[in-house]
């Protein structure tokens, strides 16, 4: 199966510097074999291959976010040349910010369950350890007693 020149790029910018993520990491993502994209990279250190062109498609949430970022900091008169630079559409723009929009809610309720998770587990330590400490106190109490009880019998004994 052949791969458009866009996909082979996006990729090779994923495993080779700055990136560096792993090859079968990316190779289970994107369901490309991992002889395949070894076989890219040898070819791009042999041949040279260009990284800077992308597609929309197969651009990482980090690199929509900085684009997003870069967006908006440009006039409104002058967007369309920056879409048109980097082969976007302005709707490219507003689908990423509700994806990363999205991204960071869940992120954010994930946190808060494990939280949630996370003080349960704390309250149902402390309740054990509070039990734990009553039956270690009961059990002094009944050892100092023994050895009172002891000690009054050796009395008796005596007289």
């Amino acid at each position: 199966m052949g791969y458009s020149r866009a996909v082979k790029v996006s990729i090779l910018r994923r495993v080779l510097p700055p990136n560096n993520e792993g090859i079968s990491k990316v190779s289970e993502e994107m369901g490309i074999t991992d002889q395949t994209i070894r076989n890219w990279v040898k070819a791009a250190s042999r041949d040279g291959v260009k990284l800077e062109e992308s597609t929309p498609r197969f651009m990482s949430a980090q690199e929509k976010y900085l684009l997003i970022k870069e967006a908006a900091s440009i006039p409104a008169t002058d967007k369309g040349v920056f879409l048109r630079e980097r082969g976007l559409h302005s709707e490219h723009l507003t689908l990423w910010d509700q994806e990363l929009r999205d991204i960071m809610n869940n992120k954010q309720e994930l946190k808060n369950k494990e939280v949630k998770e996370l003080k349960k587990r704390v309250h149902d330590l402390e309740k054990e350890l509070h039990r734990k400490e009553k039956a270690l106190a009961e059990t002094a109490a009944l050892l100092v007693l023994k050895k009172k009880i002891a000690a009054i019998m050796e009395g008796s004994e005596d007289d």
